[in-house]
C-alpha cells in the first residue's frame, strides 16, 4: 500500500491498511518520512514504513526562483510570480507538444523522488497487489508493476483516486504544476487493474476523463467502528462546561477550508465557542485565529475521532467553492454524522444536497459569515430535530460505516488476485 504523506492524519489510508490486515492480507504501508530516517510502526496488524525522500523540502522543488529573485534584491515576490508566468506557460506548451504525457519529466521532475524512495523497497517486498493512494503513487505503483512483469511476476494495481485532479487547486504557485501532474496521471492510469474513489460523482468524472471501460468503485470516507478505549474530553480541553454551546471543526486548516468564516461569525453568536481540531494547533495561522472563545486542539487517532467530537453541539464544514469540494462527502461529514452532530455546511453541491435530503443540518452561503451564524442559530434553537435523523428508521448511518467499505475492498482484492 502506497501513500505520498506521513500517514498520520490520513484516516482513509489508516483505515484501509488496518481493515485489509484484519481481513487476512499481509499489509505493508509505505509512506514518506518527515526526515532522513526510516520510521516504522504498526496500525493493527499492518506494518507502516515511512521512507526517507532524500534531500529536504517538498518533491519537485519550485522555491529556487523565488529565493534568487528576492535574495539578490530583485523583483518583489508578487511581481516575481507574475513575471515568470509567461515563461512557465511557454514551457508547458513546448513540452506537452514535444513529449505528450511524458512531458511531466521536464515540467515536474521532482516526481522522480517518489520513485527513488519507493521503487527498490517495493521490488524487495515482491507484492501480489499494490494499492496506490492518490495520483502521485499511481505512477510509482505502475512502474513497480512493469518491473515485476519483466521479472516474470504478476502484480495487480488498484488506484485509489482521492480527488479529481483536473479540479484540484495546484499545490505550488506555478503554471507547470497542474499540467505536469495531469500528464503524469494520464500516462499511468492504463496500468491500473481497478480504480476506486470516494464518491459516485467523482467515479463518473474519472470514467469520462480517462475513458475507463468500467466505472470506478466507490469506497466512502466513512468512520470505522469506535473502540472502547478512553478518548480525551473535548470540552475539558477547551476549558468549558457542558452547557456552553460548542461548534467544532475537524480537519485540514488550509485557506480554502474556510476556518476564517467560522471565526468571523462568532461575534454574532454570543456565548458560543469553537473548537478547531487540527494537526498542528501551534501553527502560526491557527494561533492567529485563537481568542477567548476559539480553541485549538490536536488530532486524535482515527478510530477515536467521532467519539471525540460527540460533546460538541454542531459540526461545521465551511469550505469554499472549488471543483473537488462540490463532488464528495468528505471525511469530516461522515465523522460528524457518526458523532450524531447537526451539521452546518457551505453550499457546495454534494454535501448541501445530502444535508437537505436527510434534514441533519443547515446549509449556508460559502464565505458568508452572517449566513453561517444564521444556520448555527437555527440548529441551537432546536437541536433535537436535527439529531433525530440519526436514530430514525431511515437513518443513513449504517450505509455510512467503514465496515461496509472494507468489505468492498476485500472483495475487490480477492477478485484481482484470483483472476
Amino acid at each position: 500500500m502506497l501513500v505520498d504523506n506521513g500517514v498520520h492524519g490520513d484516516s482513509r489510508v489508516q483505515k484501509t491498511a488496518r481493515s485489509a490486515a484484519e481481513a487476512g492480507w499481509n499489509v505493508t504501508l509505505l509512506g514518506c518520512s518527515p526526515d532522513n530516517t526510516e520510521q516504522k510502526w504498526r496500525i493493527g496488524d499492518a506494518e507502516v514504513r515511512l521512507l526517507p525522500m532524500g534531500g529536504g523540502g517538498s518533491p519537485g522543488g519550485g522555491a529556487g526562483l523565488k529565493r534568487r529573485l528576492v535574495e539578490r534584491g530583485g523583483l518583489p515576490l508578487a511581481l516575481a510570480r507574475k513575471a515568470r508566468r509567461p515563461v512557465e506557460r511557454a514551457q508547458v506548451h513546448y513540452w506537452l507538444g514535444k513529449e505528450g504525457d511524458r512531458a511531466w519529466r521536464r515540467l515536474e521532475p521532482g516526481l522522480w523522488n517518489y520513485e527513488r524512495a519507493f521503487g527498490k523497497v517495493i521490488d524487495e517486498l515482491r507484492p501480489d497487489l499494490i494499492h496506490a493512494h492518490d495520483f502521485r503513487m499511481l505512477g510509482v505503483g505502475a512502474r513497480a508493476k512493469q518491473r515485476a512483469a519483466e521479472a516474470g511476476r504478476t502484480v495487480k494495481l488498484v488506484w485509489d483516486a482521492h480527488e479529481f485532479l483536473p479540479g484540484a487547486r495546484p499545490r505550488r504557485d506555478n503554471a507547470r504544476w497542474l499540467p505536469a501532474h495531469l500528464a503524469y496521471e494520464r500516462e499511468y492510469v492504463p496500468y491500473a487493474d481497478a480504480v476506486v474513489t470516494v464518491s459516485d460523482a467523482l467515479a463518473d468524472l474519472l470514467q469520462k476523463e480517462h475513458n475507463l471501460a468500467r466505472k470506478p468503485g466507490v469506497v466512502l470516507n466513512a468512520p470505522a467502528a469506535a473502540g472502547d478505549e478512553d478518548v480525551p474530553d473535548l470540552r475539558e480541553l477547551c476549558g468549558i462546561g457542558p452547557d456552553t454551546p460548542l461548534l467544532v471543526y475537524s480537519g485540514s486548516s488550509s485557506p480554502q477550508r474556510g476556518l476564517d468564516t467560522i471565526v468571523e461569525a462568532l461575534p454574532s453568536l454570543p456565548g458560543v465557542h469553537l473548537a478547531l481540531v487540527v494537526q498542528d494547533p501551534s501553527a502560526p495561522h491557527i494561533q492567529a485565529l485563537l481568542r477567548g472563545n476559539v480553541h485549538a486542539v490536536p488530532y486524535v487517532p482515527a478510530e477515536q475521532v467521532f467519539r471525540f467530537l460527540q460533546p460538541a453541539d454542531v459540526g461545521v464544514i465551511p469550505i469554499h467553492h472549488w471543483p473537488n469540494h462540490e463532488i464528495a462527502l468528505i471525511t469530516k461529514f461522515f465523522e460528524y454524522s457518526h458523532a450524531r452532530l447537526p451539521i452546518v455546511v457551505s453550499d457546495v453541491r454534494a454535501m448541501a444536497e445530502a444535508v437537505r435530503a436527510t434534514g441533519q443540518g443547515e446549509v449556508f452561503r460559502a464565505r458568508d459569515a452572517a449566513d453561517l451564524a444564521r444556520a448555527v442559530r437555527a440548529i441551537l434553537a432546536d437541536p433535537k430535530r436535527y439529531r433525530a435523523v440519526y436514530d430514525g428508521p431511515d437513518s443513513p448511518l449504517p450505509g455510512w460505516a467503514w465496515e461496509a467499505q472494507a468489505d468492498r475492498l476485500n472483495t475487490l482484492y480477492q477478485e484481482l488476485t484470483t483472476s
